[in-house]
């Protein structure tokens, strides 16, 4: 596809520029979620795009970071959700790519789309079964290393409470019931629970070998859904507006576990957990859920995202395991991506990030791992039927993806 789209761009500095707001599938496809990252270390823009010759357009939100104080790349989350509409809908990415690359000064690296297409519904018999390498290698694409997880489990919360109890794992009742019958409270706490959650989330860190954002990452991820819903109901618009809850489990004085969920629009997604190793048998994780679960229900949302398993055939060894065993028991349906794709702009330095980029991931992923288990097989050995139930228990912990892509946000 040699024509490029037409390309109109600004950028988000405050929360004036997220009116109006873009309504997308994905909240980190909105200007809010923009503004938060402007807040945090990136920069961000609101891009809007026309493909006249195809007659498609559409928005994103286009976030830039800085490494090694000299060169720049570009990232842009579960975005141009549009092509997936066209038949030659790599190409156009690959344009649209170069396209906001020149729009910005032609000075980045390259640009990331963590494409936000599924691999079902609209797609070719041969699509379905694994992302068409050979196709994006010729539409002047790479596969990129994913920053979101392509892949999630999603609950339509639409039923009534019977019917979502009924569609989870039996266990998965029993789990929930037991944690209310043994007197597990679970209350949303706000942005006054960022202490009580960070000190569990440190716990968390400790334990699982994550890596975790400071206190003021998440101090600002509320004040930024505050200001910009304030600033949506001052002008009566009816745009989603974002909201937080901070669910902490609590049993008598001890507090247990900890999740973050956004609320926006008709959608409610669980994007950050954590939780102590005290008085497990209590079940806080399932109690937290469930209470997320039915309090999104009560606002009128239709669905709730766990944001994150495995791909499709993965080991026992990879890092979220756990989690595909504890997200998929409450039901909800898969969704499976395409993950990221890569529109390089310098080649010598795309190619020298992406072996930089490889080399951390294997380190975290496989190096300092294997060395922390074989810390706990030396010296702090459980009984196998220990440590099952205790990676049963602590699978909603790990929401972080941070810990293996030096670009996620």
């Amino acid at each position: 596809m040699k024509d490029l789209p037409s390309i109109q761009i600004s950028p988000i500095t405050s929360a004036d520029d997220c009116i109006p707001e873009y309504v997308s599938e994905s909240f980190l496809q909105t200007k809010f979620w923009g503004l938060f990252k402007a807040r945090t270390g990136w920069r961000a823009y609101a891009c809007s795009y026309r493909f006249e010759d195809k007659g498609i357009a559409g928005h994103l939100i286009v976030l830039r970071r800085r490494f090694a104080r000299l060169f720049t790349f570009l990232y842009v989350p579960f975005g141009a959700a549009e092509l997936i509409f066209l038949s030659e809908r790599w190409e156009a990415l690959a344009a649209l790519g170069r396209a906001i690359g020149k729009s910005l000064g032609g000075t980045d690296i390259f640009i990331r789309f963590d494409v936000p297409w599924k691999r079902s519904g609209g797609l070719s018999h041969a699509e379905k079964d694994s992302p068409p390498n050979s196709e994006i290698r010729k539409s002047g694409l790479h596969k990129g290393m994913d920053v979101q997880v392509p892949d999630t489990v999603v609950l339509d919360i639409t039923r009534n409470e019977d019917d979502l109890l009924a569609g989870m794992k039996p266990k998965w009742r029993y789990n929930i019931r037991l944690s209310q019958k043994r007197g597990v409270c679970v209350k949303d706490e706000g942005i006054q629970g960022l202490p009580t959650f960070m000190n569990l989330y440190q716990e968390t860190a400790r334990r699982d070998k994550i890596a975790i954002h400071p206190q003021s990452y998440y101090k600002t991820l509320f004040e930024t859904a505050s200001e910009v819903s304030s600033l949506i109901e001052k002008e009566s618009l009816e745009i989603p507006k974002p909201y937080f809850s901070l669910y902490v489990a609590r049993h008598g004085s001890d507090a247990l576990a900890s999740i973050i969920v956004l609320h926006m629009g008709e959608n409610a997604t669980y994007l950050y957990g954590a939780s102590s190793d005290k008085k497990r048998n209590v079940m806080p994780a399932y109690a937290l859920q469930w209470h997320a679960i039915t309090e999104a229900k009560k606002r009128g949302e239709k669905t709730y995202d766990f944001f994150g398993i495995p791909p499709e055939g993965y080991d026992a060894s990879h890092p979220m395991a756990g989690l595909f065993l504890f997200k998929t028991g409450f039901g909800g349906d898969i969704v499976r991506r395409y993950g990221a794709c890569d529109v390089g702009f310098r080649p010598v330095m795309y190619w020298m990030f992406r072996a930089g980029e490889q080399l951390r991931a294997l380190w975290h992923k496989k190096i300092k791992k294997n060395m922390g288990k074989f810390y706990h097989t030396i010296f702090k050995r459980r009984a196998p039927a220990q440590e099952l139930e205790r990676k049963e228990q602590s699978s909603s912990d790990n929401q972080d993806s941070e810990k293996t892509n030096p670009s996620n946000p």
